[in-house]
């Protein structure tokens, strides 16, 4: 039903996460991103408190992330129904995935990276992810949507996707990287890619804007924000 991948940056210390899924709005349950911290993916049968509980623990600053992420799983039960990719703001992961995990499923940690799913096709989806994420360079962003394209070439879930995210945290206290394709008959994750490429030379702008309005640049549209 969901494949993800979690990953950091070396050279920025950018986290982030890109994920898809057959179900609609996977964006708005899954994937979470806290600047200075980290980043959680928590899919399955999801339970989106998860995420937010897991990254106050790592920012309390005495858990490494198998140590929070086990924590958060025996606080709220259910654990058997869970599967969940941590990486901490040094690149260090943890995976859990319980054994009520739907269909095929597999979880792999790679450098500075994590990937995980169910209900694919075969277990090779998870480590073509990793190989990608791995052997791509450039920007955090380009390098996670190239392991979730390597997913779908290597065969994806067992059914088709209908919805994709992009979540990644810079140095602000707002994700850098929010996009979201919250349904597509087909492609999401194509879709989701061509957004970030329309984002990706605005993305600063943005930033500019919210920290310096006087010279925050205008695209001349009505409304423009």
């Amino acid at each position: 039903m969901t494949f993800s991948i979690v990953g950091r940056c070396q050279e920025t210390g950018q986290v982030g996460i890109a994920i898809s899924s057959s179900s609609i709005c996977v964006g708005a349950r899954c994937p979470w991103v806290r600047a200075g911290v980290g980043a959680v993916a928590t899919q399955n049968i999801t339970l989106p408190a998860l995420g937010p509980q897991i990254l106050d623990l790592l920012e309390q600053g005495q858990l490494a992330p198998a140590a929070a992420l086990d924590r958060a799983l025996s606080a709220n039960g259910w654990s058997e129904y869970r599967q969940v990719t941590v990486i901490d703001s040094h690149g260090e992961v943890a995976l859990f995935t319980g054994n009520q995990a739907l269909g095929v499923h597999h979880a792999v940690a790679g450098e500075q990276c994590a990937a995980a799913g169910n209900l694919l096709s075969g277990g090779q989806v998870i480590e073509a992810m990793v190989d990608a994420f791995e052997h791509t360079g450039g920007p955090l962003a380009d390098r996670l949507l190239a392991a979730m394209q390597a997913a779908m070439a290597a065969g994806g879930e067992a059914g088709p996707v209908h919805s994709a995210a992009l979540k990644i945290a810079g140095e602000l206290t707002w994700p850098l990287v929010d996009l979201r394709v919250d349904w597509a008959e087909q492609d999401p994750i194509g879709e989701l890619a061509r957004l970030w490429q329309a984002y990706r030379p605005q993305m600063q702008d943005y930033v500019t804007r919210a920290l310096d309005p006087t010279t925050a640049p205008s695209y001349g549209v009505p409304g423009d924000a």
